[in-house]
Protein backbone atom coordinates (compact mmCIF):
# COMPACT_ATOMS: atom_id res chain seq x y z
CA UNK A 1 0.00 0.00 0.00
CA UNK A 2 2.73 2.63 0.91
CA UNK A 3 4.30 2.08 -2.90
CA UNK A 4 0.53 2.73 -4.58
CA UNK A 5 0.41 5.76 -2.33
CA UNK A 6 3.95 7.28 -2.84
CA UNK A 7 3.57 7.09 -6.28
CA UNK A 8 0.28 8.95 -6.74
CA UNK A 9 0.26 12.47 -7.54
CA UNK A 10 -0.84 14.64 -4.78
CA UNK A 11 -4.19 16.70 -4.84
CA UNK A 12 -3.78 20.38 -4.86
CA UNK A 13 -5.65 22.82 -2.69
CA UNK A 14 -8.13 25.36 -4.26
CA UNK A 15 -10.12 27.02 -1.79
CA UNK A 16 -8.67 29.03 1.41
CA UNK A 17 -10.11 26.32 3.89
CA UNK A 18 -7.84 23.67 1.79
CA UNK A 19 -5.20 25.47 1.78
CA UNK A 20 -5.71 26.36 5.38
CA UNK A 21 -5.93 22.62 6.39
CA UNK A 22 -2.79 21.76 4.13
CA UNK A 23 -0.73 24.21 6.14
CA UNK A 24 -1.87 23.18 9.56
CA UNK A 25 -0.83 19.84 7.97
CA UNK A 26 2.72 20.85 7.30
CA UNK A 27 2.96 22.93 10.39
CA UNK A 28 2.17 19.64 12.63
CA UNK A 29 4.49 17.74 10.54
CA UNK A 30 7.28 20.09 11.54
CA UNK A 31 6.69 19.76 14.88
CA UNK A 32 6.38 16.32 15.42
CA UNK A 33 9.07 15.81 12.59
CA UNK A 34 11.64 17.95 14.81
CA UNK A 35 11.19 14.99 17.67
CA UNK A 36 11.04 12.11 15.92
CA UNK A 37 12.81 10.58 12.97
CA UNK A 38 11.67 10.15 9.56
CA UNK A 39 10.98 6.31 10.42
CA UNK A 40 9.24 7.10 13.76
CA UNK A 41 6.38 9.37 12.26
CA UNK A 42 3.24 8.05 12.14
CA UNK A 43 1.41 9.96 9.46
CA UNK A 44 -2.11 9.29 11.72
CA UNK A 45 0.26 11.13 14.26
CA UNK A 46 0.17 14.32 11.94
CA UNK A 47 -3.23 13.92 11.20
CA UNK A 48 -4.86 14.00 14.49
CA UNK A 49 -1.89 16.80 15.65
CA UNK A 50 -3.64 18.67 12.31
CA UNK A 51 -6.64 18.74 13.48
CA UNK A 52 -7.60 16.52 9.99
CA UNK A 53 -9.17 13.22 9.09
CA UNK A 54 -6.38 11.14 7.83
CA UNK A 55 -7.56 10.76 4.42
CA UNK A 56 -6.98 14.27 4.04
CA UNK A 57 -3.68 14.14 4.88
CA UNK A 58 -3.37 11.33 2.41
CA UNK A 59 -4.84 13.55 0.02
CA UNK A 60 -2.46 16.40 0.09
CA UNK A 61 0.69 14.22 0.86
CA UNK A 62 0.32 10.38 -0.26
CA UNK A 63 3.57 9.47 1.64
CA UNK A 64 6.19 10.56 4.19
CA UNK A 65 8.45 11.42 1.16
CA UNK A 66 5.88 13.94 0.05
CA UNK A 67 5.01 15.64 3.30
CA UNK A 68 8.50 16.24 4.54
CA UNK A 69 9.50 17.23 1.16
CA UNK A 70 6.39 19.68 1.64
CA UNK A 71 7.74 20.64 4.85
CA UNK A 72 10.84 21.78 3.07
CA UNK A 73 9.56 23.86 0.40
CA UNK A 74 7.61 25.67 3.15
CA UNK A 75 11.23 26.20 4.82
CA UNK A 76 12.20 27.51 1.00
CA UNK A 77 9.23 29.83 0.84
CA UNK A 78 10.27 31.62 4.14
CA UNK A 79 13.80 31.96 3.08
CA UNK A 80 12.86 33.23 -0.12
CA UNK A 81 10.91 35.96 2.11
CA UNK A 82 13.88 36.83 3.96
CA UNK A 83 16.23 37.59 1.28
CA UNK A 84 17.12 41.32 0.93
CA UNK A 85 18.11 42.74 -2.58
CA UNK A 86 22.09 42.37 -3.01
CA UNK A 87 24.41 44.66 -0.93
CA UNK A 88 26.72 46.50 -3.49
CA UNK A 89 30.00 46.63 -1.09
CA UNK A 90 29.55 43.21 -0.87
CA UNK A 91 31.36 40.38 -3.28
CA UNK A 92 28.36 38.20 -5.22
CA UNK A 93 29.38 35.47 -3.97
CA UNK A 94 30.62 36.29 -0.65
CA UNK A 95 26.70 37.05 -0.56
CA UNK A 96 25.26 33.45 -1.58
CA UNK A 97 27.96 32.20 0.91
CA UNK A 98 26.36 33.98 3.73
CA UNK A 99 23.00 32.94 2.90
CA UNK A 100 23.68 29.44 2.56
CA UNK A 101 25.98 29.76 5.92
CA UNK A 102 22.57 31.30 7.29
CA UNK A 103 20.37 28.98 6.49
CA UNK A 104 22.62 26.12 7.08
CA UNK A 105 23.19 27.35 10.79
CA UNK A 106 19.40 27.44 11.19
CA UNK A 107 18.60 23.35 9.83
CA UNK A 108 21.54 22.41 12.34
CA UNK A 109 19.52 24.23 15.09
CA UNK A 110 16.76 21.14 14.18
CA UNK A 111 18.88 18.30 13.07
CA UNK A 112 16.32 15.89 13.07
CA UNK A 113 13.81 17.43 11.13
CA UNK A 114 16.18 18.67 8.42
CA UNK A 115 17.40 15.29 8.26
CA UNK A 116 13.95 14.36 7.47
CA UNK A 117 13.57 17.23 4.88
CA UNK A 118 16.79 16.19 2.66
CA UNK A 119 16.12 12.20 3.17
CA UNK A 120 12.53 13.12 1.65
CA UNK A 121 13.93 15.44 -1.04
CA UNK A 122 16.62 13.29 -2.39
CA UNK A 123 14.44 10.40 -2.36
CA UNK A 124 11.16 12.13 -3.83
CA UNK A 125 10.72 11.43 -7.80
CA UNK A 126 10.10 15.05 -9.38
CA UNK A 127 7.20 13.10 -11.61
CA UNK A 128 4.99 12.70 -8.73
CA UNK A 129 6.10 15.24 -5.84
CA UNK A 130 5.40 18.32 -7.03
CA UNK A 131 6.70 20.14 -4.48
CA UNK A 132 10.45 18.88 -5.50
CA UNK A 133 10.32 21.00 -8.55
CA UNK A 134 9.19 23.86 -6.46
CA UNK A 135 12.09 23.80 -4.24
CA UNK A 136 14.55 23.86 -7.49
CA UNK A 137 13.00 26.86 -9.20
CA UNK A 138 12.54 28.77 -5.36
CA UNK A 139 15.81 28.25 -4.55
CA UNK A 140 17.41 29.05 -8.25
CA UNK A 141 15.45 31.86 -7.97
CA UNK A 142 16.87 32.78 -4.11
CA UNK A 143 20.75 32.31 -5.31
CA UNK A 144 20.55 34.05 -8.41
CA UNK A 145 19.04 37.28 -6.85
CA UNK A 146 21.56 36.87 -4.16
CA UNK A 147 24.52 36.87 -6.89
CA UNK A 148 22.63 39.85 -8.29
CA UNK A 149 21.87 37.84 -11.81
CA UNK A 150 18.75 39.35 -13.42
CA UNK A 151 18.48 37.33 -16.67
CA UNK A 152 20.47 33.98 -16.27
CA UNK A 153 22.29 32.49 -18.79
CA UNK A 154 22.24 28.73 -19.15
CA UNK A 155 25.77 28.16 -17.79
CA UNK A 156 24.05 30.71 -15.00
CA UNK A 157 21.59 28.28 -13.87
CA UNK A 158 24.16 24.95 -14.58
CA UNK A 159 26.17 26.40 -11.84
CA UNK A 160 23.55 27.34 -9.47
CA UNK A 161 22.24 23.97 -9.95
CA UNK A 162 26.15 22.66 -8.95
CA UNK A 163 26.29 24.93 -6.26
CA UNK A 164 22.46 23.58 -4.41
CA UNK A 165 23.55 19.94 -4.86
CA UNK A 166 26.99 21.16 -2.94
CA UNK A 167 24.93 22.40 -0.41
CA UNK A 168 22.72 19.68 0.28
CA UNK A 169 26.17 17.12 0.44
CA UNK A 170 27.75 18.92 2.71
CA UNK A 171 24.52 19.52 4.73
CA UNK A 172 24.14 15.81 5.00
CA UNK A 173 27.54 15.13 6.08
CA UNK A 174 27.34 17.52 8.83
CA UNK A 175 23.46 15.96 9.68
CA UNK A 176 25.90 12.73 9.64
CA UNK A 177 29.04 13.73 11.80
CA UNK A 178 31.21 13.91 9.04
CA UNK A 179 31.74 17.57 9.30
CA UNK A 180 31.52 20.23 11.90
CA UNK A 181 29.53 23.44 11.44
CA UNK A 182 33.26 25.06 10.83
CA UNK A 183 33.90 22.70 8.04
CA UNK A 184 30.18 23.28 6.34
CA UNK A 185 30.64 26.98 6.63
CA UNK A 186 34.69 26.87 5.09
CA UNK A 187 33.25 24.71 2.64
CA UNK A 188 29.87 26.75 1.84
CA UNK A 189 32.27 29.60 1.21
CA UNK A 190 34.86 27.56 -1.12
CA UNK A 191 32.24 26.03 -3.26
CA UNK A 192 30.65 29.51 -3.76
CA UNK A 193 34.12 31.27 -5.01
CA UNK A 194 34.65 27.98 -7.21
CA UNK A 195 31.29 27.18 -8.97
CA UNK A 196 30.08 31.22 -9.11
CA UNK A 197 33.48 32.10 -10.67
CA UNK A 198 32.16 31.61 -14.24
CA UNK A 199 28.93 33.35 -13.68
CA UNK A 200 27.48 35.70 -16.25
CA UNK A 201 28.18 39.04 -14.25
CA UNK A 202 31.60 38.46 -12.83
CA UNK A 203 34.15 40.90 -13.57
CA UNK A 204 35.78 40.20 -17.00
CA UNK A 205 32.68 37.88 -17.75
CA UNK A 206 29.89 40.72 -17.97
CA UNK A 207 30.64 42.08 -21.80
CA UNK A 208 31.14 38.54 -23.18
Amino acid sequence: MARIASARLSAEPSSPEQHDRRRRILRAAARIGAEKSFERVQMHDVAKAAGVAIGTLYRYFPSKVHLFTGVMAAQVDRLRDQVTEPDPDVAPEDAVADLLVQASRYLMAQPVLSASMLHASNTAHAATVADTVHIDNTFREILLRAVGIEVPTAQDVTLVRLLMQCWYGVLQSSLNGRASMADVESDIRLACRLLLAPRSNAPGNAAE
